[in-house]
């Protein structure tokens, strides 16, 4: 974490230590308030609401930040008045706005079928394969161990996902057998992916990113991907297979069904193949 000029910015960040949030979150909330202290060139102790809500209208209109970024903003301020000042939140209340409800990109089986066919680099294949065979995130990639693959029970340990939860997810009988080919070619150290030449170091985020959109392009896929989007794939593909929703939702990672089912809205389910229970049943 970088240090600030500001007391009691450095307190909110201890404080959001003890709380155990993640470095990751933590380095973002205090970006946040460094912001809003530099644009108010005021004590954030004695800030107005009229005053904080200036500041959200200009990161929105001049930052262009997107509403995730801006829920962030007030979520850092409301643990520095609450948390670290002992203030009352209701008295100070900023309503949060609306998210945008867009639907997220997916690949078709035969662009995932490509794009880890026209991967070369046996790293990236591997790669490439596991992400979109296991629905990890990407952080939860960078983070992979070793030992984390058992081959055993063919089943991926996620240590510390999002919430810094651990779960299981599956085990693709093809990743792993692309996994085995990689590990004798390239010996990784500690981390299961680590950049070349460099042991017990993670692969840069920004880098993971650069993979996949480079093997889609390779692939011919048009489409505005991330690395996220294997994920997104992974998901859909399975309610398409006819996997429980309540099972997907656990190998994600997801707190709610309700975040699993946006997939309900991208499988491609072929309505014809539906048939009623009672159907099945002689009444008649």
């Amino acid at each position: 974490m970088k240090k600030t000029n500001s007391n009691i910015i450095e307190r909110v960040a201890q404080e959001m230590q003890l709380q155990n949030y993640s470095q990751r979150t933590i380095d973002s909330y205090i970006a946040s308030l460094t912001k809003l202290e530099a644009y108010t060139k005021k004590p954030l102790k004695i800030l107005s609401i009229e005053e904080f809500k200036e500041f959200l209208y200009y990161r929105l209109k001049v930052d262009e930040i997107s509403v995730s970024t801006l829920n962030q903003s007030i979520s850092a301020f409301k643990i520095l008045r609450q948390s670290v000042l002992g203030l009352k939140w209701e008295s100070f209340r900023i309503k949060r706005p609306r998210r945008e409800k867009k639907l997220p990109e997916v690949l078709s089986k035969k662009e995932i079928e490509n794009i880890i066919l026209y991967t070369t680099n046996i790293k990236h294949k591997a790669l490439i394969s596991l992400a979109y065979s296991s629905g990890m995130r990407r952080e939860e990639v960078r983070n992979l161990l070793i030992t984390d693959i058992d081959s055993e029970t063919m089943r991926i340990k996620v240590k510390r996902g999002k919430g810094k939860k651990d779960r299981y997810t599956i085990l693709s009988q093809t990743t792993l057998e692309l996994l085995r080919i990689y590990y004798r070619e390239y010996l990784p150290g500690h981390y299961l992916f680590e950049p070349a030449g460099v042991k017990g170091r993670r692969y840069g985020a920004g880098t993971l990113n650069t993979i996949v959109k480079g093997a889609a392009e390779r692939a011919g896929v048009g489409k505005n991907i991330s690395f996220h989007t294997l994920r997104h794939s992974f998901a859909t593909h399975l309610l398409e297979n006819g996997i429980n929703i309540m099972l997907i939702k656990k190998l994600m990672g997801h707190n709610s069904v309700k975040t699993t089912s946006i997939y309900l809205h991208l499988a491609n389910i072929d309505r014809a193949k539906i048939v009623s229970p009672l159907d099945n049943m002689k009444i008649m």
